[in-house]
């Protein structure tokens, strides 16, 4: 019987499942909606309950007309920083998950860092303190919800990463992998495990978190996860942005892989944990031994479209469609909701719009915010070191217009694999390394096939003051979020 490898890519917007047969081609695929909620200012929340029926239900729908013995193990990727707080006996949530957007911890970042720790948290982590990362996350839900850390200093309530909850959902194993928990603040890079003056600064008891695995394991078997037999084994786990490198053979010097999602991920191979400027250092996978990655985060990408066509009544699709012709004219959108990320890491950043007037239509609205997208990754793709070759993917990766523009904002050719789904192939081709099915080399020939290459068609004359433009409102964005800070208009 033919081995397969089943990959769940449990994302923000929904979790995928994928099969994929011996010569790595997907045979059959399911996919999930999941919703967000906005309790507050700042505030995003999931169902962690039903992200975990959402992997239930991909895994049912993508076997439906496979026999389950056929399959050889499992390979998960996760949306990341996200943390869920679950009582360790039932594996029941005790509360939301609070998504890697939530802004909860702003004000205890300002604390940590008026006491003079921000350096040397970014030191020892390669993470600038910023409330995207797991560990004032952590903290906010403990001082909610155990405010004494009576319940989680003996490991009766469990924090941790997506990863994290859905093993111990799925195997009953309380295990990490080592990338997603490289994107909590709280592992310490030079170690590669928790660091007890980081649990102390943020208040996380060691006892609440799961022990640290490489990307390979071991994580246990499966139990209950209909049709799969019990003990059908997790081979790998992977950070989604980390997996998705990982399918562009990105361990190649170079190779910098941008991710068009919810938010945007671009991740390059590091030879050394030495943190970056501008640019988060994390821990892209491991198989015994770390592969570092230079790593920059922007918060709105895809989000800047589905909140503009909420606003607007209309798709993204159809917005996406509307920006390719259009032209935003002087029409400036800074997304800096809940701040903007790398590389400036700004939380006090406002959203900003500039340039339009009483004949501004849907249109220029449009290109304006497709061209956010293209000008924060044309920021990030400018900070980061020996950049060779830029390979794209992510559903926002499909439209030809930001892929042209991207090529013309950073003045470098865009690779566009014709390949989607690349967060949850990435996982598979690395249990498929474990299982034997096929090696590096073939997974290198096969990243650098089927790729659509989009080349720079602007001339530096129109490069340049679009990208000032730009930047100005940029500064903007960040000025008035400062003056907004300390009370004045």
């Amino acid at each position: 019987m033919e081995p397969y490898v089943l990959a769940v890519d449990q994302g923000t917007s929904s979790t995928k499942s994928l099969l994929l047969d011996a010569s790595g081609e997907v045979v059959a695929r399911a996919s999930v909606p999941l919703s967000q909620t906005y309790p507050g200012p700042g505030l995003v929340e999931q169902d962690a309950l039903a992200i975990l029926a959402s992997v239930r239900e991909a895994v049912t729908d993508c076997l439906k007309d496979i026999d389950p013995h056929s399959v050889a193990g499992i390979a998960l990727s996760t949306q990341r920083e996200s943390v869920v707080l679950w009582d360790a006996a039932t594996g029941t949530p005790v509360a939301p998950l609070v998504s890697w957007q939530d802004q909860r911890g702003s004000e205890q970042a300002a604390r940590l860092h008026q006491a003079g720790m921000g350096e040397e948290i970014r030191r020892r982590t390669g993470l600038p303190l910023d409330p995207m990362f797991s560990a004032l996350k952590m903290a906010a839900l403990l001082d909610r919800h155990d405010p004494p850390r009576t319940r989680s200093s003996t490991g009766a309530l469990r924090l941790g990463t997506v990863d994290a909850f859905l093993l111990h959902a799925l195997t009953g194993n309380p295990v990490t992998e080592i990338g997603n928990a490289s994107r909590t603040q709280l592992l310490n890079l030079a170690t590669g495990d928790w660091d007890d003056d980081l649990l102390e600064a943020f208040g996380i008891p060691r006892a609440a978190l799961s022990e640290i695995v490489a990307s390979t394991g071991p994580f246990g078997g499966v139990r209950a996860l209909a049709p799969l037999t019990d003990g059908t084994p997790v081979l790998a786990v992977m950070g989604d942005s980390h997996a998705a490198l990982f399918s562009h053979a990105g361990w190649r010097t170079g190779v910098v892989k941008a991710t068009y999602g919810t938010g945007s991920s671009v991740m390059t191979v590091a030879d050394s944990p030495a943190p970056a400027d501008r640019v988060c250092t994390t821990i892209a996978w491991s198989t015994g031994r770390p592969t570092f990655a230079h790593e920059a985060n922007i918060r709105s990408a895809g989000r800047t479209l589905t909140w503009l066509a909420e606003l607007l009544g209309t798709s993204p699709d159809e917005l996406i469609a509307l920006a390719a012709g259009a032209d935003a004219g002087d029409v400036t959108l800074v997304p800096a909701f809940g701040g903007i990320g790398a590389p400036w890491w700004d939380s006090q950043a406002v959203p900003v719009l500039a340039g339009f007037d009483l004949g501004t239509g849907r249109a220029q609205m449009a290109r304006a915010a497709l061209e956010s997208v293209a000008y924060q990754v044309g920021d990030v793709l400018a900070a980061l070191p020996g950049l060779r070759q830029v390979v794209a993917d992510g559903g926002l990766s499909r439209s030809d217009a930001l892929m042209q523009l991207q090529a013309d904002v950073a003045d470098v050719s865009v690779a566009r694999t014709t390949h989607h789904d690349l967060s949850a192939a990435g996982a598979a081709q690395l249990a498929g390394l474990g299982l034997g099915l096929w090696t590096t080399t073939e997974l290198e020939t096969r990243a650098d096939t089927d790729l659509q290459v989009f080349t720079p068609t602007w001339h530096e004359e129109t490069r340049r003051p679009a990208v000032e433009r730009w930047h100005r409102r940029l500064t903007a964005a960040r000025d008035l979020g400062t003056r907004g800070k300390q009370g004045t208009t």
